[in-house]
């Protein structure tokens, strides 16, 4: 038998199609030979028939005509060497398609009968067809695709030009409201112009009738001013003679007030010469001045049992009615009389205070030294004396005397004279010894002990003493003391002294020019309250610091009892109170002491205790003290 001719004419479609058909070509050959189970059957199906379908019909001629389905007929027998390996396994491999490929062959060629197994250059043929159908669709949708490109571009371009149109008309709308807004503006205007303008005619018209109303009352008011004038002529002659007769009795103010003036500062004069002569009185009686303070009530005002004369500063009485015990005799009152160098008011200032004993502070510069400590009952003031409030109109005598030394060492700078300060800070507490100015640690704060020296100055081991220049440094210093200071809560005072506290203010002044040197200690104590158990309801701690303040101020009592006495031994060591403050009681010292008096009438026992010690200091004689000056 001789060879086929299928191999041949797919060798001569494979060559004679374009270079881009080869392309699209090659890949369907490979899954020809790769995969010839997966070919449609309905491709098989277009070639049995008797007619070939539309697509076979109009694909484009083969180089070699194809054969019919008489010469796929004859390729049944397979030649020797013809087939590809792919075609003969497709061939052989036909004839094991599943019924479902055949069935669906069957429906897709309109009931014609399928291509028989052995039948595959019909099968190549129907897949040429559909290669050349491909090959068609690809270029009709090339030609369409670079069509709508073209269209795509004009619509592009179309619509960048409509997009131009439409900013343009946006801009050209906004443009049109804004004239639309300003026009409505205009119109609202124009009518509000109308509406102003009625008004303005009815108020014109209304106008024209006042003014009618008007021009009549001006002519009834020309004929009263002549009226006036006539009378106006009168007062002022009558003026005239009342300021000559001002002028005379502002003449004769004036020299009244100025002989008030002239008045007032002689009196102050003499109030100043009065308080000289009276300290110099004091000075050479040798005696502790005693001030007097009674601390108001809560709520204001004075305790009946508390009498203060309106016209007398040194006196004040205590009264108290005791009731009959056995009850047939009427209530007896008890009066106690007692007189200081000045008593206090509850009405009295901090500024009223301060001035009586401000020429005491002033002798702290002169070289002498000066002792200035508060006594009175828990409660009863002392703090409030000593020390004040933060305020300028509350200050006590510790800020006010600071105050007042660094202003006069200012002012005998000029003199020639140059001043160094150094303050010291300490407390009693429980009878020991505690700085007050510490600022390390609590567990490293050292101990401290009164030493005496040969010249009879006495000083504290291991005291901070601190270089001062101006009044700030020191009210520093005070603050710092405060927080140090030991106070706690009692049922007489939320914030009681449980410590007697000592400031002391050590002054040098040298004067280069005249060669004299002065040296001084300025000394301000506020001693802790006294108290009773009943009254303070102290436990524990409390308890062990209100002995520890009792005994002190016992020991006080005692060295005071003994400087009256003038007995030849004073008990100076029994406290630490005491040893400290020996140079102030018994010493060459101007010394001051405020007794504080609690107005409450539960007080009277403590107040009439306090007034009695008070008493006794003021009878007792340390003798003249002199200046410190070489």
């Amino acid at each position: 038998m001789s060879r086929l001719p299928v191999m041949t004419s797919k060798r001569v479609l494979t060559s004679s199609s374009s270079s881009e058909n080869s392309q699209d070509l090659q890949p369907a050959q490979k899954r020809l030979r790769k995969d010839p189970e997966n070919v449609k059957p309905p491709a098989a199906a277009t070639i049995i028939g008797t007619k070939r379908p539309a697509a076979a019909a109009s694909r484009a001629p083969l180089s070699k005509p194809v054969r019919g389905t008489g010469a796929a007929t004859v390729a049944a027998v397979p030649s020797r060497g013809v087939l590809k390996p792919s075609v003969a396994s497709a061939a052989a491999k036909g004839s094991n398609m599943k019924q479902t490929v055949a069935s669906t062959g069957t429906k897709a060629g309109g009931g014609a009968a399928r291509r028989p197994p052995w039948d595959l250059k019909g099968k190549v043929s129907d897949m040429e067809g559909k290669i050349h159908n491909y090959q068609t669709k690809v270029k009709s949708v090339s030609q369409e695709n670079e069509a709508l490109k073209g269209t795509m571009a004009q619509k592009q371009s179309r619509m960048f030009e409509m997009e131009k149109e439409l900013e343009k008309a946006r801009s050209q709308i906004s443009e049109y409201e804004e004239e639309l807004q300003a026009l409505s503006g205009v119109q609202d205007e124009l009518e509000k112009v109308s509406s102003d303008k009625s008004t303005l005619q009815k108020e014109f018209s209304n106008l024209e009738g006042k003014y009618k109303v008007i021009e009549t009352l001006r002519e009834s008011q020309e004929t009263e001013l002549q009226t006036l004038k006539m009378k106006l002529s009168i007062q002022e002659s009558t003026l005239a003679r009342l300021q000559t007769t001002l002028r005379e009795t502002e003449e004769d103010l004036r020299s009244s007030r100025d002989t008030v003036a002239q008045q007032k500062d002689e009196l102050h004069a003499g109030e100043m010469e009065r308080r000289q002569l009276h300290n110099t009185i004091q000075e050479l009686k040798g005696n502790i001045r005693v001030f007097c303070r009674v601390r108001p009530l809560v709520d204001g005002g004075l305790s009946k049992h508390i009498q203060l004369l309106a016209n007398d500063n040194k006196t004040i009485t205590l009264a108290k009615t005791e009731e009959s015990h056995t009850g047939r005799t009427a209530d007896t009152q008890k009066i106690y009389n007692f007189s200081f160098d000045r008593v206090f008011s509850p009405q009295s200032s901090q500024k009223e205070v301060f001035e009586e004993i401000s020429l005491l502070v002033q002798s702290a510069l002169d070289g002498y030294n000066v002792c200035c400590f508060a006594y009175g009952q828990t409660g009863s003031g002392k703090t409030y004396t000593m020390e004040g409030d933060e305020f300028d109109d509350t200050r006590g005598v510790i800020p006010r005397a600071v105050k007042q030394i660094f202003r006069a060492a200012e002012k005998l700078e000029s003199q020639g004279w140059e001043f160094t300060f150094t303050a010291s800070f300490v407390e009693i507490y429980n009878e020991t010894l505690r700085d007050l100015l510490y600022t390390g640690k609590a567990s490293k704060r050292p101990e401290h002990e009164i030493r005496k020296s040969s010249n009879n100055e006495v000083s504290i081991t291991n005291l901070t003493y601190e270089k001062v220049s101006n009044e700030d440094q020191v009210l520093g210093l005070i603050a710092l003391a405060n927080q140090n200071r030991s106070t706690a809560q009692t049922a007489q005072n939320d914030r009681s002294s449980r410590s007697h506290s000592v400031f002391q203010l050590d002054i040098e002044g040298v004067n280069a020019g005249r060669d004299v040197k002065c040296k001084s200690t300025l000394c301000l104590v506020d001693l802790a309250g006294s108290e009773r158990m009943v009254k303070s309801q102290s436990q524990g701690e409390r308890f062990k610091e209100m002995t520890a303040i009792n005994g002190s101020l016992s020991n006080l009592g005692i060295v005071i009892a003994a400087l009256a006495n003038k007995e030849s031994y004073v008990p100076y060591r029994n406290s630490k109170l005491t040893y400290l403050l020996q140079g102030c009681l018994g010493g060459n010292s101007k010394t001051l002491m405020f007794v504080n008096i609690a107005p409450e009438p539960d007080s009277f026992g403590e107040s009439l205790n306090s007034l009695r010690f008070a008493s006794k200091v003021n009878d007792c004689v340390i003798g003249t003290a002199s200046a410190n000056r070489k």
